[in-house]
């Protein structure tokens, strides 16, 4: 049996009485259009890169450093070697001291925070270092400061963008609960224990960076702010705020703000003109609605957490680097079949697909290879609504050999939606 489905208008580029047909390199094509929306440019690292003004403010801020009579590390890098006879080698002459190329990287952090104003980065630097001492920084990533329940779901480390920056996620909403709230910043220990802790989710992701010319240097900021009680954390997000400010310079290449409520929206626009053009390139905003499509010109679909329409869940990268999901877009007014082919006799196929914004409608058939097999429903058509927090997930067994066929129908609205899908098949034992 075929589908009974009312056929919908296919896009020009792939025609079909029944919907649009995609494979994987259409998917790829989809996704690289995606791509070239963003035009942000990320800060280089490396000297030859640098103009002749910023390489004599690296060399300038050394020279500071280098007259310190103590050694000074932050990130496990040395910065400056103390002042000290230089050491000589087998013959009797002066030996160059040993450079570590990190130290530019983490230098030229400072500096780019001060506009290249070498003093006063030099000041931040030396604030910087005593606090790190003060605060216990570098011994706070083995300790337990009783949060197990907020990892994972007010901030975390989870995988990486396009461009291999690890992403950190934030998101306050669990806090409009008044007894979470108490629990968490009902006094003066509270708050202080829960910035150490926030603390420490920036040191793993300070810790996930190369923090070499030409690596990733930079992590990306995802702030959900749905829900997000503002008056009521104004106290510890001023602290977190200004502690990351002071303390890890240049460590963020993008902050992207999710379900931007409206007000958000006109604050920004009120304070831009007071932003530089370099720190604006640096904010995306995303409203409720738009989550999806917005992640996923940063992300792969395959690495973004299921509540934000993605296809990861939690501890899905514990084991490595998960299967690619191939991603496509859907129309307004368009229906679309994906067909997965060569599927043998006894083999078992599992599948999972995402829409962003779902509102529309979803349905499997197994279609046999075989000349007068019927098709098998294997999910009936169904409407998935805008509020449905996972991905579909399923698995079938194939008695004979043929194709799988998923329908996506969003023929019921106007709007253009991103998509994607995996699929993986485990073939029959001997």
């Amino acid at each position: 049996m075929s589908p009974t489905t009312t056929p919908s208008p296919a896009p020009a580029a792939a025609p079909s009485s029944k919907g649009a047909k995609r494979s994987l390199m259409s998917s790829l094509m989809d996704a690289t259009a995606l791509l070239r929306s963003a035009s942000f440019k990320e800060d280089s690292y490396v000297a030859a890169a640098l103009p002749p003004s910023e390489l004599r403010a690296l060399a300038d801020l050394k020279a500071l450093l280098a007259k310190h009579p103590d050694a000074m590390s932050i990130w496990g890098v040395p910065l400056n070697s103390p002042q000290q006879p230089p050491p000589t080698g087998a013959d009797g002459a002066a030996a160059a001291p040993p450079v570590d190329e990190r130290a530019d990287v983490v230098l030229l952090k400072f500096l780019r925070a001060r506009d290249f104003r070498v003093r006063d980065a030099h000041a931040m630097l030396l604030r910087c270092a005593a606090w790190r001492a003060e605060f216990g920084a570098d011994a706070v990533l083995d300790e337990d400061l009783g949060f197990k329940d907020l990892e994972g779901v007010v901030a975390y480390m989870h995988g990486w963008d396009r461009e291999g920056h690890p992403v950190c996620y934030n998101a306050y909403g669990v806090f409009k609960d008044r007894d979470m709230y108490e629990r968490v910043f009902g006094d003066g220990d509270r708050l202080a224990r829960f910035l150490r802790w926030r603390v420490q989710v920036m040191e793993r992701g300070v810790r996930a960076l190369s923090l070499r010319p030409g690596g990733v240097n930079a992590i990306i900021q995802v702030t959900d702010l749905k829900d997000m009680p503002k008056r009521e954390l104004r106290a510890a997000s001023n602290q977190i705020l200004s502690l990351f400010q002071d303390n890890y310079p240049e460590m963020v290449a993008r902050k992207v703000f999710i379900n931007v409520p409206w007000y958000f929206s006109v604050l920004f626009s009120m304070i831009s003109p007071f932003l530089t053009e370099r720190t604006k390139s640096k904010f995306v905003i995303a409203r409720e609605g738009n989550v999806a499509e917005t992640l996923y010109k940063f992300i792969r679909p395959e690495l973004v957490p299921v509540e934000y329409g993605g296809l990861s869940r939690a501890g899905d990268l514990e084991n490595g680097p998960p299967k690619p999901a191939s991603e496509f877009t859907i129309k307004g007014g368009e229906k679309v079949f994906l067909e997965i082919d060569g599927i043998e006799a006894g083999a078992t196929i599992t599948w999972d697909l995402v829409v962003g914004g779902w509102d529309l409608e979803y349905g499997a058939e197994y279609v046999p290879a075989a000349e007068g097999s019927y098709t098998l429903c294997v999910e009936k058509t169904r409407m998935v609504p805008a509020t449905a927090e996972e991905p579909l997930h399923n698995a079938f067994t194939a008695r004979e050999a043929g194709k799988m066929v998923l329908s996506i129908d969003n023929s019921g609205s106007r709007k253009r939606k991103v998509a994607a899908y995996r699929y993986f098949v485990r073939k029959p034992s001997a």
